[in-house]
């Protein structure tokens, strides 16, 4: 039987992924919306396109992630990222349709000395943070069915990110300072798509909280360096800490997220960083 599976966020990092992974299922439908027609700050709107087409699956990679401007823009990001996940996951519910929201390691407070699981204590330090906190509990209150999958430090040929950002300004400087003190591993979007469909593929839905990166620990200034090796540049790089970068959000110090259970349920094998970074670098060569 063909599914219908609605993706949200069409135009992020993992709803690009997701895209060009679709292609590979032609005998079901996939529908991968845009603000423009599914404004998460649009409850009306939402529940139109829903009651219309009747998703058998929808995957919420949609979100507010500014996660500086959400300092001075709390109720926006409040909609998009904690009241917008409730109703989606309550509309789910009602309607026999398996929910599955992207969060992410802000939920924790950067304190801990090892990979966090599923199960730690949550103390989100940022508006960003608490906000994607409340859309797990509103998600999870609302449909007991629900998936959450937390990640960390997202990058992908897509958008902008930490490693296009790296890329464009190691080719336009001869030196470029990057935190030292902020531990975490990245995960490439396309690793996590392919998570997200290896899930909703499977015979087995078993609803909870799941952790998604890709192996190994490094900090910004490890990854900055990674780049600048792998794509052979030739900025001067140097450390710094966190207090010589203020932001208005607080970034957590430790974002290691520990992957066992997505690994064990689901038999997901993930991989390390720096092979992945190395497939996003020749993605991003062949454009």
């Amino acid at each position: 039987m063909s599914k219908r599976i609605l993706v949200t966020g069409a135009h992020g990092q993992l709803g690009q992924e997701l895209q060009g992974l679709a292609v590979a299922h032609p005998d079901d439908r996939f529908d991968f919306v845009t603000r423009a027609v599914f404004d998460l700050e649009d409850e009306l709107q939402m529940r139109d396109y829903l009651e219309q087409t009747q998703p058998d699956y929808l995957i919420n990679c949609a979100a507010y992630t500014a996660v500086d401007r959400a300092e001075s823009e709390p109720e926006k990001a409040d909609i998009i990222n904690h009241k917008a996940v409730g109703f989606l996951a309550g509309w789910c519910a009602k309607n026999s349709c398996r929910f599955l929201h992207i969060s992410t390691d802000y939920v924790f407070d950067g304190a801990s000395a090892k990979p966090y699981q599923e199960t730690d204590v949550t103390h989100p330090q940022s508006i960003y943070g608490l906000t994607k906190l409340k859309g797990e509990q509103a998600a999870q209150a609302m449909n007991p069915d629900v998936i959450i999958i937390r990640t960390a430090w997202v990058y992908s040929e897509f958008g902008n990110n930490f490693v296009k950002t790296m890329l464009r300004l190691m080719q336009e400087r001869d030196t470029l300072n990057i935190v030292k003190d902020q531990v975490g591993s990245p995960t490439y979007a396309a690793d996590l798509a392919q998570a997200i469909l290896k899930i909703v593929y499977n015979v087995n839905w078993i609803p909870g909280i799941y952790h998604y990166s890709n192996t190994g620990r490094i900090s910004w200034f490890d990854f900055a360096q990674t780049i600048k090796n792998v794509a052979q540049l030739d900025c001067e790089l140097h450390s710094i800490p966190t207090t010589s970068y203020p932001t208005p959000a607080s970034r957590p110090a430790y974002s290691l997220l520990d992957t066992k259970k997505i690994q064990k349920i689901y038999t997901v094998s993930i991989p390390d960083y720096e092979s992945s970074l190395i497939r996003c670098l020749n993605q991003l060569n062949a454009q």
